[in-house]
């Protein structure tokens, strides 16, 4: 598996791509080609022409959930790219409004009407496989006490816990690596979740947002469930504070500089 990073709030010293607050991977799993979020704008598109990424016939668009930094790139996938056999996989709570406190619409730019028309929808809250070795995890329970679910903004039914918040889980025949967007779930959740998706305990590597901003409380848990599940390779970015990155970075030391123009290979 090959992911390389599109969209993050960093990009890399000395390789000049576009930034933003928001998240957006492009991964290839043996055949299988898909984008991981779209960011808050179009620079996705952008920054993948600037690596050589064709998008053009990718098989799915999978959003880890419904928020405007991990959603806002869909307009332009569908202005830049003719993909009649796409795939759009989420939970469903990713597709209805969201709303702030001031009542601005920051969920999906794209009403589920309009995008069932430019692709197929595929929303479940059930795990559902999406490549060969590539798990999208539905919808995550809650494990770890110290992982509460808390409101973000409101949608029409009421207060937001965002329960559309999702991962992937990608395995190997020596463990699994976890792929996040935000982690409103909660980082060590969304673990346990996949352990249990996948069957497999052994848990090599993270990458994505944690939604860590400080060196507290949580965040020291955060690192003692790490260390207790012999995690070896952590990759933070996107809604990760250095408070909590530095902190990580601590006890698992970083290997090299994530940012826009990152590849990982797993």
């Amino acid at each position: 598996m090959e992911l390389t990073i599109l969209v993050d709030n960093h990009t890399r010293t000395g390789e000049y791509y576009l930034g933003e607050p928001g998240l957006s991977y492009y991964i290839e799993d043996e055949d299988t080609r898909l984008l991981w979020d779209t960011g808050y704008s179009g620079i996705f598109s952008d920054n993948a022409r600037k690596l050589g990424i064709d998008l053009e016939g990718i098989d799915a668009i999978v959003l880890s959930h419904g928020h405007s930094d991990h959603t806002g790139g869909l307009p332009r996938y569908f202005k830049d790219y003719h993909n009649p056999g796409l795939k759009i996989i989420a939970h469903p709570g990713a597709l209805a409004p969201k709303y702030d406190d001031a009542g601005e619409n920051f969920g999906c730019p794209l009403s589920l009407e309009a995008l069932s028309q430019r692709a197929e929808i595929i929303a479940t809250k059930s795990p559902c496989r999406i490549s060969p070795n590539i798990t999208f995890l539905g919808e995550i329970g809650t494990y770890n006490d110290f992982e509460p679910r808390r409101p973000l903004g409101r949608t029409e039914a009421g207060a937001d816990t965002i329960p559309d918040d999702s991962a992937l889980v990608y395995t190997t025949h020596r463990g699994i690596y976890v792929i996040t967007g935000c982690s409103h779930a909660g980082i060590c959740n969304i673990v346990e979740a996949a352990k249990a998706v996948s069957g497999d305990n052994r848990v090599l590597g993270i990458v994505g947002g944690f939604h860590l901003f400080k060196a507290d409380d949580r965040a020291e848990k955060t690192l003692a469930y790490f260390e207790a599940n012999h995690i070896e390779a952590l990759y933070p970015c996107h809604c990760t504070g250095f408070q909590a990155r530095a902190l990580f970075h601590s006890r698992f030391p970083v290997k090299f500089e994530l940012g826009v123009g990152t590849v990982i290979r797993w």
